[in-house]
């Protein structure tokens, strides 16, 4: 969707705002994650159509601490006998903080037809007389949530939007320890989400089926290819990431920003970092903390350049990002890659594993790419990519400089509502061919 926008800039504003239903069940601006990005896209998508939020009951104080107001801006929906119950059980089966998320959201997606049940209970006679132009669920991401709406919106001639998706990316082979350290076992068995009850009614009665990465498309049924756009999860907001990386001249400075889990690559980064840290060649900054902390600590031992800041409030990530010249995330599964943009927003050149959502944020101009083979290629690639950025101080600013100038052009949050706007048109029929997606690497 590298150029959609801009053509239809002059037909959407002389045609009337789209009223549009957004249907939400995890939005809330205070938190982070899904929730977040459900609140952000959202938020956005005020600027580009007439848009009344549907959301879960446990996001409405925050939503009225923004200003919004209930009955008028968003309705919250009250699924709190099941959905608490599910959260507790999700907690348990889990085994563990920071593990099983794949559970979790297992879990979550089988209460949430209740979820649209009760929305169309609320909704379903102003969809039917027309009310909205369009409905279009955002949350859950999660490809496995299934539901009855899309099919009643077909049948009352309103279109639905579903996605951005995201999920689906299989564990690599040769990390099987980590993924049990993680407690994913419950993804071995993403082959049974082709078959999961109802899905494949829901996804046959959509308009516009939007993916956030290459694994969650595969998972879409062929027949569905014209109707599949591609559109990431994540975005930043300008005025969050406002600051640009200025990191003093010499020694390469780079940072991490993320949970201290498994998944993560940090044992590997941290390995490969070692070399260069003896030599004086480099400084590692690790933002964040998590289960893994004192095996971390305990490996980084000795080596005075890498610096443990734990969890720090946004301002201060910024501040520790900003004086770094990149973003070094290894992480060897990872669904959108947040981190990622954000650090590209600030001026960072990424390194990252060349494997899901990351992977597909970055290209050859604005980062580096390793390849994924298992633990010692991946830590050696790593050695490499960071030795040649130290190698190459004027090379690793024009990576950066691209990086923020990719972000600005297309991973904004004002930049996704305007993507987005396209697709209202397009299922509207107020254009003739559907938007092109943003290019991949």
């Amino acid at each position: 969707m590298t150029d959609a926008a801009s053509p239809d800039a002059a037909t959407r504003g002389a045609a009337r705002r789209p009223r549009v239903l957004v249907i939400a069940e995890a939005a809330n601006p205070e938190w982070v994650s899904v929730p977040l990005i459900g609140w952000s896209l959202t938020e956005a998508l005020r600027g580009v159509a007439d848009v009344h939020l549907v959301t879960q009951i446990r996001n409405r104080d925050a939503i009225l601490r923004k200003g919004w107001v209930e009955g008028t801006d968003f309705t919250a929906i009250d699924t709190e006998a099941i959905a608490a119950p599910a959260w507790k059980l999700s907690q348990v089966l889990r085994m563990g903080e920071s593990r099983g998320w794949t559970i979790v959201q297992a879990v979550a997606s089988l209460t949430y037809p209740w979820f649209e049940r009760k929305v169309w209970q609320k909704f379903g006679a102003a969809i039917r007389r027309g009310d909205y132009d369009v409905v279009h669920r955002i949350t859950p991401l999660s490809p496995a949530a299934t539901g009855s709406l899309a099919g009643k919106c077909r049948k009352a001639g309103v279109p639905f939007v579903l996605g951005p998706l995201n999920g689906g990316v299989p564990w690599p082979k040769g990390f099987e320890a980590e993924q049990k350290q993680e407690g994913e076992w419950l993804s071995r068995f993403r082959g049974l989400l082709k078959v999961f009850p109802g899905r494949a009614k829901m996804l046959q009665a959509c308009n516009a089926i939007l993916y956030a990465s290459k694994f969650t498309r595969r998972d879409i049924p062929a027949a569905l290819a014209d109707r599949c756009i591609y559109l990431p999860e994540n975005a930043i907001d300008p005025t969050r990431f406002f600051r640009e990386a200025k990191p003093e001249p010499g020694i390469l400075k780079a940072c991490f920003i993320g949970r201290f889990v498994p998944l993560k690559g940090l044992s590997m980064l941290i390995e490969a970092a070692r070399p260069l840290v003896e030599a004086g060649k480099l400084e590692l900054h690790l933002v964040g903390d998590g289960p893994l902390t004192p095996a971390l600590k305990d490996q980084a031992k000795g080596l005075a350049g890498i610096t443990f800041h734990g969890w720090l409030k946004h301002e201060q990530v910024q501040d520790v990002a900003a004086r770094c010249h990149v973003l070094a995330f290894p992480s060897i599964r990872e669904f959108g890659g947040g981190a990622v943009l954000e650090g590209m927003a600030l001026g960072l050149a990424p390194l990252v594993v060349d494997y899901g959502g990351p992977a597909d944020l970055v290209t050859p101009e604005v980062g580096i790419k390793v390849p994924l083979t298992d633990r010692a290629g991946i830590t050696a690639a790593l050695r490499a990519a960071l030795e040649r950025l130290a190698a190459d101080p004027a090379q690793t600013a024009r990576m950066g400089q691209a990086a923020r100038k990719r972000v600005t052009d297309l991973f904004t949050w004002p930049r996704r509502a305007e993507q987005i706007a396209t697709i209202y048109d397009w299922v509207l029929g107020r254009r003739p061919t559907r938007p092109e997606p943003i290019k991949l690497s």
